[in-house]
């Protein structure tokens, strides 16, 4: 009987990295995104030429992935009512209010999606050449894929962007979506409390105090000080 587990390429996840049904390997690393748009002209040569130079740096083949699914929010509209339903403040539940009105119009113009991305470093058969045992295999791939996790991780850091090496549980859980195309949705479970949402204002504090008056000596007279006027110019009056 046939089954999905037929079509695909993956026999085994061993130790955070794929091990694939022709003998080769693979490591997946999920990356942070930039915006990229809101930067200036000089931020985004800087990236550009950076990631360059990354790219000019590596022996080795890498594969960019962008895995795009659509988000279903109605549990985050449901959270927002509750929150509503919670506020004491009227002026900040009427501005929740219009808030998730924006919500639902936005929704309902455009399909909100939810971008990930991932960088793929293959470690082919040829590569690996002939092993003795299915463990010699494994502890030759992870000595190969290692050396080249950590120099990616290395020339991403210098772009300002964090990679990080994907579990055995998330890389399940990433396949299962891709081949189920199952919609991530947001937790429910969440309690409001209204002392949360409540509007802390701080105690107003009085105004400082003057400091006294410094007490002349008894010995000495008090002194007077006047305050200099400037003119543009002066006009004396002369005596006949």
């Amino acid at each position: 009987m046939s089954t999905t587990q037929n079509h695909l390429s993956i026999s085994d996840v061993a130790d955070d990295i794929l091990l694939l049904k022709d003998g080769s390997a693979a490591l997946i690393l999920q990356v942070s995104a930039v915006n990229f748009g809101l930067l200036s002209d000089r931020e985004q040569m800087a990236i550009i030429i950076s990631f360059a130079q990354m790219l000019n740096s590596l022996s080795f083949s890498i594969q960019i992935i962008i895995h795009s699914e659509r988000l279903n929010i109605a549990s985050y509209l449901t959270l927002l009512e509750k929150a509503q339903q919670a506020q004491t403040n009227p002026l900040l539940a009427l501005m929740m209010t219009q808030y998730k009105q924006f919500i639902q119009a936005t929704i309902k113009e455009n399909e909100v999606l939810d971008k990930k991305f991932y960088l793929a470093i293959p470690l082919f058969n040829l590569e690996l050449g002939l092993t003795t045992s299915k463990e010699a295999l494994q502890q030759k791939i992870k000595t190969v894929l290692l050396p080249r996790r950590d120099q990616i991780i290395r020339q991403l850091s210098r772009v300002g962007l964090k990679a990080n090496q994907l579990s055995k549980q998330q890389l399940i859980e990433l396949f299962y979506d891709i081949y189920n195309g199952q919609i991530v949705t947001k937790p429910t479970n969440q309690l409001i409390n209204p002392q949360q949402l409540a509007v802390k204002l701080k105690n107003p504090q009085p105004p400082p105090q003057p400091p006294a008056p410094t007490q002349l000596p008894p010995n000495l007279p008090p002194t007077t000080t006047q305050t200099a006027k400037t003119h543009p110019f002066v006009v004396e009056e002369l005596e006949g």
